[in-house]
């Protein structure tokens, strides 16, 4: 099956019948907008953690930025929270799989965030088969039919859906635009908010993420800009979007309030990932 692609861009993957319902041409626009935009700046922030991890390895020790002491001194809040964001007592997460996504909305959890990442292998069939059983959750048209016949469909009242997308780190490797790989996290968050944000805003949920791996309030500003293009492109109101971050990693801890600063128009505030933390600690350390 063949696909209108944006100019410029390439996709060496099969492309299975249905998923031409997620890469259609006005979504893959957006992707490739978004790419040429920000890409530069992604790989810059990229590398600059190789640079301060060479700076740890020579025996720098992580501290609190002098130039964003303002920040941190300052009084100033983030946006209110939409009433779906107010009760998040408790959160359940799971990959992007058909009866996973519908036993973690009818699980009785406050909310549920789906996974592009961590717990998600990111072959290609499962990031795009993803997107399609999120855009007919969304829409309270998901249901699955194990081999044993038993169906599975979502109850009247679900969980507040949160999308994660890729980190920084990661790429889509199958999307080329102009000769470079696109962002796994830009091609995550760039079809799933398009097809859905505005769906997702006249049902009162969302569009609600969450974002994972940071190392840096600049890259959090990355985030910000892409959030505030995305919206502009598809208009909807700055600000519409809600995003937490997932703070993972030990060089996060000394910028949460600058990275909370950042993104303060679109903040839904930060979570431990105390897993990953452990693992960047020992990995920053590692010398």
């Amino acid at each position: 099956m063949s696909l209108n692609l944006p100019q410029g861009m390439q996709i060496s993957a099969p492309i299975k019948p249905g998923y031409e319902s997620i890469l259609t041409q006005d979504a893959l626009e957006l992707v490739a907008k978004l790419h040429r935009a920000f890409e530069g700046r992604r790989q810059e922030l990229l590398k600059k953690r190789v640079e301060r991890q060479a700076r740890i390895d020579a025996g720098e020790m992580p501290d609190f930025l002098p130039e964003t002491a303002h920040i941190r001194a300052g009084d100033w809040k983030i946006a209110p929270l939409p009433r779906a964001l107010e009760n998040r007592r408790v959160e359940i997460t799971g990959p992007v799989e058909a009866k996973m996504i519908i036993n973690a909305f009818n699980s009785g959890a406050d909310s549920y965030m789906t996974d592009f990442e961590d717990s998600n292998s990111p072959k290609w069939d499962n990031q795009i088969q993803g997107q399609i059983n999120l855009y007919k959750a969304i829409r309270r048209e998901l249901s699955f039919k194990n081999e044993a016949g038993k169906e599975y469909k979502l109850n009247d009242k679900i969980a507040t859906l949160q999308i994660r997308p890729r980190g920084w780190h990661l790429d889509e490797k199958h999307v080329t635009v102009d000769g470079q790989r696109v962002s796994g996290g830009i091609f995550d968050f760039a079809l799933v908010f398009f097809h859905n944000a505005k769906e997702q805003v006249a049902r009162g949920a969302g569009p609600f993420y969450y974002l994972p791996k940071m190392e840096s309030h600049l890259e959090a500003r990355l985030w910000n800009d892409i959030f505030c293009m995305a919206q502009d492109h598809v208009g909807i109101p700055r600000g519409t979007i809600k995003a937490t971050v997932l703070v993972e990693t030990i060089l996060a801890t000394f910028e949460m309030e600058e990275i909370l600063y950042e993104l303060r128009e679109h903040s839904a505030g930060l979570n431990a990932g105390r897993w990953d933390y452990i693992f960047s600690c020992i990995k920053k350390f590692k010398k």
